[in-house]
């Protein structure tokens, strides 16, 4: 079985952790500025979802915070999401180099599509089903998927409609114990 607190140890330590975590300033959707100060929102986000967690999964979880956007500083800027140097790319390649656990590598890789789809669906007024479909098909635990997006789109700054889109797209067509109460719950806007 994989230690999940002991890959999230590592993270960490690991140098290129460290020197991410000072990069940002405030900018749309990250009024908080720095990578470290938007992953301690999210962990403040985490603890108010843990009591529908198992621990397994909440050291999964601070495994995605801590990795998801460390490596925005080293990504090239308006790429796709699966373009080699997206802050998604690189930063599954750092956590695979921790962790051979696929669906987190997924989850890592895309946690940004959601947001992605919704910003489609609200310019052109349709969902890219195609695109919902291959999501749909990647990530395997949803539950765990939608716990993060709840924990990272309901930080300050964030608007919430994404994920109530979200989640009206997905019922029915995957098992979560998540709901729009947890997005009202968790968020503090």
């Amino acid at each position: 079985m994989t230690d999940y607190k002991e890959i999230f140890e590592a993270i960490r330590g690991d140098p290129r952790y460290q020197r991410n975590m000072n990069w940002g300033k405030p900018r749309p959707g990250h009024p908080e500025g720095t990578v470290r100060a938007h992953i301690q929102e999210l962990e403040d986000n985490l603890e108010c979802l843990r009591h529908k967690l198992s621990e397994m999964d909440y050291w999964r979880l601070k495994v995605l915070i801590h990795a998801h956007d460390t490596f925005k500083s080293e990504a090239q800027p308006g790429v796709a999401i699966e373009a080699p140097s997206s802050h998604a790319s690189l930063a599954r390649a750092f956590l695979a180099e921790f962790c051979d656990d696929a669906d987190l590598l997924a989850m890592l890789q895309y946690h940004d599509e959601p947001f992605a789809l919704w910003r489609q669906f609200a310019s052109k007024g349709k969902v890219n089903h195609e695109r919902l479909s291959r999501l749909l098909t990647t990530i395997r635990d949803w539950n765990l998927f939608l716990a993060f997006s709840i924990v990272d789109g309901c930080s300050d700054g964030k608007e919430r409609e994404p994920l109530r889109w979200l989640l009206r797209q997905l019922a029915g067509k995957v098992e979560t114990c998540f709901s729009e109460a947890d997005i009202l719950g968790t968020c503090r806007a």
